[in-house]
């Protein structure tokens, strides 16, 4: 028998620790002839001082433990932290008490940004590492020396697992079931849940860049709300410096500066956004696409997708599109 403990911290959504509870309780339920024990035995921490979890829904789940009652020393086979609280307060509690289990515990997990308390405690240093696409560039900025990932729904470095947003946690655990029982009880699991056992798309996330957001107001700002009102217009570097008069060299300088990405790269992720919105909401060919998208071509346009997120523009389609298309 496997002992997991899940770590809930207080206001978060309360289904992606019930729902990576379920998976494992459901692991537990099949095939049982000839257990004398179940395959998991499952408990629940808050890091509140009492033991009602507060979830963002107004819905709330009461913990078996409060997490400062728990012996860190104790031997686990699985810590599994779903989030990284609303307070430093709360996320240092974690940090602390998760220094003194690592040297106890089998395999260490985290579910969206709980990767956050990952990285804190020192256990992500040197390692692979994802979070939830919001806080990537976040997480690189402050912990240099993780591996920071994007796309993976999740990444397995060692003994530590680190995943995506929200429901890319049940991809983790399915996973963890595979490790610890095989293939064919995962997919069993899998099958019961109506869940895929590897989710097709190469187990992306599928992240929006926040184009919107400009930069502070002046000249950048204006010309990145300039390059989204004209997408298929000449957009290298020379035409952009000249726009705002500045030599090519101290443009990029700048920009990347003020914006935190190079202006190439947020051109290439103007256009790609512009696409995925024209295949989600329109019907419009690739060939029209890629036109009104300043690709070109659809042989462009299907390069970028494959490159960037693995799947062809047809595929993308399929998974994303408007229901009122269907």
């Amino acid at each position: 028998m496997k002992k997991i403990l899940i770590i809930v911290p207080d206001g978060g959504m309360l289904f992606e620790s019930a729902g990576i509870a379920d998976i494992l309780m459901q692991a537990n339920q099949l095939h049982t002839d000839g257990l004398a024990t179940p395959r998991y035995h499952i408990n629940i921490a808050t890091t509140q001082p009492h033991q009602v979890i507060h979830g963002q829904s107004g819905l709330n789940l009461l913990a078996d433990h409060r997490l400062h009652e728990i012996d860190p020393r104790e031997p686990l086979d699985t810590i599994l932290i779903t989030g990284r609280g609303q307070n430093e307060q709360e996320g240092t509690a974690v940090v602390d008490w998760l220094r003194l289990a690592a040297p106890h515990a089998h395999r260490i997990a985290s579910i969206c940004g709980g990767a956050m308390l990952l990285a804190q405690s020192g256990l992500l240093n040197g390692r692979r590492a994802t979070t939830h696409w919001k806080l990537l560039e976040a997480m690189q900025a402050t912990f240099p020396k993780v591996k920071v990932e994007a796309g993976p729904l999740y990444i397995q470095d060692g003994p530590i697992w680190t995943s995506g947003g929200v429901s890319s946690g049940f991809d983790l655990t399915l996973a963890l079931v595979e490790e610890d029982y095989g293939f064919s009880l995962a997919r069993d699991v899998a099958q019961d849940l109506v869940m895929y056992l590897h989710r097709p798309g190469s187990q992306l996330q599928f992240s929006r860049y926040n184009l919107h957001q400009t930069s502070n107001a002046g000249p950048i700002g204006d010309l990145q709300t300039w390059i989204l009102d004209n997408i298929t217009a000449d957009l290298c570097v020379d035409v952009l410096a000249e726009k705002v008069a500045m030599s090519p060299r101290n443009f990029t300088r700048v920009f990347t500066r003020e914006t935190g990405v190079s202006p190439a790269r947020y051109v290439s992720e103007a256009r790609l956004a512009a696409a995925r919105q024209h295949l989600e909401q329109t019907t419009d060919t690739l060939e029209r696409i890629a036109a009104n998208t300043g690709f070109g071509s659809s042989i462009n346009l299907r390069r970028i997708f494959e490159k960037q997120l693995q799947l062809t523009p047809g595929e993308y389609r399929q998974r994303f599109h408007c229901r009122k298309m269907a």
